[in-house]
């Protein structure tokens, strides 16, 4: 597994450093602009990885709060009700959190100028 995750990332550095320019640079061959990960260098692969970790960090809190509700609601079903309320609003907040990291990660990558 560790040998999987070191391939993933050297090609993901790789990608970011030595990718060719994107084919906005070919406006005579009538492409307009595209978003590679090269125009953006290592700015761009932190912006996903930040946007990705908020999203993985949320799914795992879910997670757990899903199966900490059920062993609750197993312990005592007469508070099953309550406890499946405050569930789904904990979820709600927590979701919202991972909502907000995927945003501030890609309105940073806007704000990345491209390398030309």
């Amino acid at each position: 597994m560790k040998k999987l995750f070191g391939l993933m990332l050297l090609a993901f550095v790789g990608l970011a450093l030595f990718a060719p320019e994107s084919a906005s640079a070919q406006s005579s061959a009538g492409v307009v602009g595209s978003l590679m990960l090269a125009d953006f260098g290592l700015a761009g692969l932190g912006a996903g990885m930040a946007a990705g970790l908020g999203a993985v960090g949320a799914g795992l809190g879910i997670g757990r709060i899903g199966g900490s509700a059920v062993e609750a609601m197993a312990r005592q079903p007469e508070m099953a009700g309550r406890i499946f309320i405050n569930m789904i609003l904990t979820a709600a907040l927590v979701e919202g959190v991972a909502l907000f990291a995927v945003i501030v990660g890609v309105m940073a990558l806007g704000k990345i100028p491209a390398v030309n």
